[in-house]
C-alpha cells in the first residue's frame, strides 16, 4: 500500500521493510509514489505487496519553494510515526533531489534509527550544495530554498554512507550534469555511484532505469571502499574549502597549472568576470589515442577565492 501522509493499515507481523520516498523541489509526491509502488511490486509477490507500508509525504509544491525547515519537520513526523507503528522493521529510503537532502537532515538528527536502515538512495541529490541555488543567492541573504539548496551537507552524507549503505544515482546528458544538478555535487566518500546516460533531472525520479539500479543496489547494499589516487586526493582537498560545482563545459577553455606523474591534471579558467575555475582531468587511453577526461569543475565564489588562491599554491 502507498500514502501521501495517511498512515497504512496493515498488520506489522506481514512486513519485510518500510519504504519512504521523498520528492523534491517544485514537485509532489505522485512520482515518486509511481517509482516506490513499482519497486514494492517487483519485490514482493502478488499476494504480500500490498502490505508493504510505503510513505511518500507530500510537502506541497508551494512549500517546496520556501524554507527546508518545516519540510524536514514534517518528513521527520512521518518517519517517528511509521517507526512507532513498525517497530521491528528495516527502513528502505528514497529521495529524489531536495528529497535526499531531506533525508539527510532527518537522518542526522535521528542517529538511534541508523542500525535500522537497510539502504539510502539519493537520486540526483546536490549534496555538495545546487550550483544553481548558489547562483540564485551567492551570499545567503534571503530566508527561501535556493539558500537551503545551495548548502553543502557533503559532511553529513560522508558520516551517514560510512555506517549506512548508500547509492547515489546521476543522469547525465553531457558535460556531466541532469541539467540541473552537476553530477560532482552529488558525489561523496562511501556512496557507490551509478551513472544513467542521456537521463534529465525531472525524468529521473520515476524512470525505469532508476528502479533497476535501486533494485540492483537492494539485493547487495554495500558501503563503498573510498578512492585514495591522486585525482581523488586532489578533489577531496578542493571539496574541502566549499567550491561550487559545476558542469564541464568549460573545460575546453582552462590552462593546465599542474601535472602529476599518473596522467592527473590540474586546471584552471577565468571567465568575463575573473571568476576562478578549477578543474582536475585524469589521463584515459582508448582506440583514438590517449587524451584528458574532467573529471572535478567547480569556480570560487566572491567569499572563496582566496582560499582557492592558496590552497591551488599547494597542490
Amino acid at each position: 500500500m502507498s500514502s501521501s501522509n495517511s498512515q497504512p493499515q496493515a498488520s506489522p507481523e506481514d512486513q519485510d521493510f518500510i519504504l519512504f520516498a521523498q520528492h523534491g523541489w517544485a514537485d509532489t509526491y505522485h512520482d515518486i509514489n509511481y517509482l516506490a509502488r513499482s519497486l514494492v511490486e517487483d519485490s514482493q509477490s502478488s499476494q504480500s505487496q500490498s502490505n508493504i507500508p510505503i510513505y511518500t509525504p507530500d510537502l506541497g509544491w508551494i512549500n517546496t519553494w520556501l524554507t527546508i525547515a518545516p519540510l524536514i519537520a514534517k518528513v521527520e513526523q512521518v518517519a517517528i510515526e511509521a517507526i512507532a507503528t513498525y517497530p521491528d522493521l528495516p527502513l528502505r529510503i528514497i529521495g529524489h533531489s531536495m528529497g535526499g537532502l531531506i533525508w539527510l537532515e532527518v537522518l542526522n538528527r535521528h542517529q538511534e534509527w541508523w542500525h535500522k536502515v537497510h539502504s539510502l538512495v539519493l537520486i540526483a541529490s546536490p549534496i555538495g550544495g545546487s550550483d544553481l541555488g548558489r547562483l540564485f543567492d551567492p551570499l545567503r541573504l534571503f530566508p527561501l530554498i535556493g539558500r537551503d539548496l545551495g548548502t553543502n551537507r557533503r559532511a553529513i552524507a560522508e558520516a551517514i554512507a560510512a555506517k549506512i549503505p548508500t547509492l547515489s544515482i546521476v543522469g547525465d546528458i553531457g558535460n556531466h550534469t541532469d541539467g540541473t544538478v552537476p553530477i560532482g555535487s552529488s558525489q561523496f566518500n562511501h556512496a557507490s555511484l551509478v551513472y544513467l546516460d542521456n537521463l534529465r533531472h525531472p525524468t529521473l525520479k520515476n524512470h525505469p532505469r532508476v528502479a533497476v539500479a535501486v533494485r540492483q543496489f537492494w539485493s547487495n547494499p554495500t558501503i563503498a571502499t573510498i578512492p585514495t589516487n591522486t585525482a581523488s586526493q586532489l578533489i577531496t582537498k578542493l571539496r574541502a574549502i566549499d567550491l561550487t560545482e559545476i558542469d564541464h563545459q568549460n573545460f575546453v577553455d582552462a590552462k593546465v597549472i599542474q601535472t602529476y606523474p599518473d596522467g592527473t591534471k590540474l586546471w584552471t579558467w577565468k571567465n568575463s568576470l575573473q571568476v576562478l575555475h578549477v578543474f582536475v582531468s585524469e589521463k584515459i587511453t582508448n582506440d583514438q589515442g590517449s587524451g584528458d577526461r574532467c573529471i572535478y569543475s567547480a569556480y570560487a565564489g566572491w567569499r572563496d577565492k582566496t582560499k582557492l588562491a592558496t590552497i591551488l599554491k599547494t597542490l
